[in-house]
């Protein structure tokens, strides 16, 4: 039965009980990726998505703010199963949202979605080989349980309350508006107006030129630089490969080509720091004005790639730049003032809007409270197993994608993983799989990665291991092999 309790009084023995295989938790592109796989692949399972917003689409819904868009091309974000047949391969943040929307309408996805259920807490049982998941209606403020055979969790890895906002001193006495891009009015009117944009990351860059469309003028200001290269936003062979190819060898063609060019990229700039460094700089000396100070403003002190390579479409902040409509500063915030932004080079730049693009935070699994046989689970004593399992955590599955690449690619290798333990587990007449802890295998850090909202967040993450198949390697190319078409079960797996 339902019950009409607060949060907080409510408890599962009063709250509405039924049962599913395989619980997927977050209805954004990997959940509803997650549930086509597991119904094309094992279509007598049954299943559930729960999804603590109202719609579908989890960070591709949350983030409106002017020119979201993806920052990897569409036909490696895309799914493997469905082809992307926008003409843009660096798509718009809406036609994004349509296209997971359209994916799970198609495939009746979105009958098993229940919208506005939070998971608060899962707890596993050995005695009755299943999950008891707990979550809140924030619509009712109802409790709901849920017992699944296998939970799968598809939540990402951000924040979804709020974004990182660094304490300016000061910013009590502005008197203008500031806004986290992570939670953008739409009502916010802009034109005319002077903008500041803290940040220098893709938020940063994508919010800029798009604000100086309409914006009187638009200042970025950055602490300090990042890497930013341009690409084409339409894909000439991918479009031209649809002309002579059927749609879906065309995609699938287009698919492979960016994902090596993507991956090749990453390696470059790996092995060959300093080289990629001047390839880069030569790019840009093309695309800005004669004589413009690059060392200030598009330098940064660490290798390409040791973090995250900003793209933009069409050259469109250089474009912005060459024109005078955004201006680039490198500077450091000395305070916030009635006016703007005084910066500890003495200077000052006034601002009616400031646009804190300042980052995001990171959570585990939607900081959802995990036990096991009454026992709770410390993340941080887990290990991670393919980048995609816990050990001591059963019949559990998360998706975190490529950090060098596009995150869809990995949630598909998840997926069709996962159904092929479980097919595994049912030939076997197995209720429970676990990973066991191999003793001679050392810790690192779940994300090996330099970017500043990673660092703040990873010793709350699982950690990976030293060597495979603990490690968390961000190679498609490798994982594909092994995820795919590789041994399923090792001596690290326990089954009952």
């Amino acid at each position: 039965m339902t019950t009409t309790s607060t949060p907080e009084s409510s408890s599962a023995a009063d709250a509405k009980v039924d049962f599913v295989d395989v619980l997927i938790v977050g209805a954004g592109l990997s959940g509803i990726g997650a549930a086509h796989h597991l119904q094309s692949k094992l279509p007598g399972k049954s299943y559930a998505i729960l999804e603590s917003r109202g719609a579908i689409g989890g960070t591709w819904d949350l983030f409106r703010y002017p020119g979201i868009r993806s920052d990897s091309d569409m036909y490696t974000l895309g799914y493997n199963f469905r082809p992307w047949t926008g003409d843009k391969s660096i798509a718009d943040g809406a036609s994004i949202r349509e296209y997971i929307a359209d994916t799970a309408k198609d495939g009746g996805i979105d009958e098993h979605i229940r919208f506005h259920h939070r998971v608060v807490s899962a707890e596993w049982s050995t005695a009755t080989s299943h999950w008891t998941v707990v979550a809140v209606r924030s619509d009712t403020g109802e409790s709901v349980v849920v017992h699944a055979s296998f939970l799968m969790c598809c939540s990402g890895y951000y924040d979804y309350a709020k974004g990182f906002t660094p304490e300016f001193e000061g910013v009590e006495d502005y008197r203008g508006t500031v806004v986290h891009p992570q939670l953008w009015p739409s009502d916010l009117d802009y034109t005319g107006k002077k903008i500041v944009v803290i940040g220098s990351g893709a938020t940063a860059i994508t919010l800029a030129p798009t604000l100086a469309r309409d914006a009187a003028h638009v200042t970025l200001l950055q602490r300090s630089p990042s890497y930013i290269m341009s690409l084409p936003s339409k894909d000439p062979i991918a479009l031209a490969l649809r002309k002579y190819l059927p749609s879906k060898v065309a995609y699938g063609v287009t698919r492979i080509k960016n994902a090596v060019t993507a991956i090749g990229l990453y390696v470059l700039c790996q092995r060959y720091p300093t080289f990629m460094r001047k390839q880069i700089r030569k790019l840009q000396e093309g695309w800005l004005p004669e004589g413009y100070d690059l060392d200030t403003h598009f330098t940064p002190k660490y290798d390409p790639w040791d973090q995250r390579l900003c793209l933009v479409p069409d050259n469109d902040l250089f474009r912005s730049i060459r024109k005078n409509e955004v201006e680039l500063v490198t500077d450091h915030i000395d305070r916030f003032t009635a006016e703007g932004i005084a910066l500890t080079s003495g200077g000052h730049l006034d601002a009616d809007i400031i646009v804190t693009a300042t980052g995001l935070n990171l959570v585990a699994f939607g900081n959802v409270e995990m036990t096991v046989d009454g026992r709770s689970v410390d993340l941080t004593e887990t290990m991670a197993y393919k980048g995609m399992m816990l050990t001591d955590v059963p019949n559990f599955a998360f998706v975190v994608g490529y950090t060098n690449a596009s995150w869809t690619l990995k949630a598909d290798l998840v997926c069709d993983y996962v159904c092929r333990l479980l097919e595994h587990m049912d030939s076997g007449g197995y209720r429970e799989v676990r990973l066991d802890r191999d003793p001679s295998v050392g810790e690192e850090p779940f994300l090996d990665f330099a970017a500043g909202y990673v660092l703040r967040a990873v010793d709350s993450f699982p950690k990976q291991g030293s060597k495979a198949p603990w490690r968390l390697r961000m190679n498609y190319f490798r994982d594909l092999p092994a995820l795919r078409f590789g041994k399923l079960v090792d001596d690290n797996m326990s089954f009952r």
